[in-house]
């Protein structure tokens, strides 16, 4: 049976992803910090008929974050997606000409590092079983002045940082596995993703659901890099 590893769950897309694939035939390991939320999102998977687990890591740590893909391997077996939508919020840089060092250095923590390190991790099971990797990323990581200008209005210029990174971090996976079988692919999120904590009620959102259905094309055709989703 295959596995998906959803890590950085939460409500929103993370929750719909473990739903879609879970609906699909795959196991479902939902990976994130809040014990509470991962207990809940077992509960409503298995209601669903979805055989699901709960595995608790802070994905802004190497070590951990590797032994909780040990652990996944252990309790389901072999991974053959990994799905990520942890996300560095940026919020401790407003203004890159003011922060410290250590302050910039943190917004690769779960951005790079941890993503770095959950396919380290899986790598062997996603090479063995032409696996995929699915990275859900901000538009704010797009090179544009109308976006530069934005992130540095609502200061938010550590965001637009992470992003980029990552952004342009899925392109060198892709390219290095691409010999080993092993897709890889990103979404950009240009907007607000409905029922999350950033959406206020008042502009236009994405469900959650359209971001799942839209990997699972995206993992069944193989084919795309990216593909931007924006908010109507």
């Amino acid at each position: 049976m295959k596995t998906i590893v959803v890590a950085g769950y939460g409500p929103g897309i993370s929750a719909a992803v473990a739903e879609k694939f879970g609906a699909e035939g795959f196991q479902v390991a939902i990976v994130g910090r809040s014990a509470d939320k991962l207990a809940a999102g077992v509960q409503s998977l298995q209601a669903k008929g979805i055989k699901a687990a709960a595995f608790t890591a802070d994905l802004g740590d190497p070590a951990a974050t590797r032994g909780v893909i040990e652990k996944v391997r252990t309790a389901l077996g072999p991974i053959t997606v990994l799905e990520w939508t942890a996300f560095s919020p940026g919020g401790a840089v407003p203004d890159v000409l003011t922060a410290t060092s250590e302050q910039l250095r943190s917004l690769f923590d779960v951005s790079i590092g941890g993503l770095v390190a959950v396919v380290q991790a899986a790598l062997p099971d996603l090479k063995a079983q032409k696996g995929a990797i699915l990275v859900t990323n901000g538009g704010a990581g797009f090179v544009d002045p109308g976006m530069d200008a934005m992130l540095i209005q609502y200061g938010m210029m550590g965001l637009g940082i992470a992003n980029a990174a990552k952004h342009k971090l899925v392109g060198l996976l892709a390219k290095k596995l691409e010999a080993d079988g092993v897709y890889v692919t990103e979404i950009m999120i240009s907007g607000t993703i409905k029922g999350t904590s950033f959406d206020t009620g008042q502009g236009p959102t994405i469900e959650g659901t359209t971001v799942a259905h839209k990997y699972w094309e995206l993992y069944t055709a193989r084919k795309d890099l990216r593909t931007t989703l924006k908010a109507s």
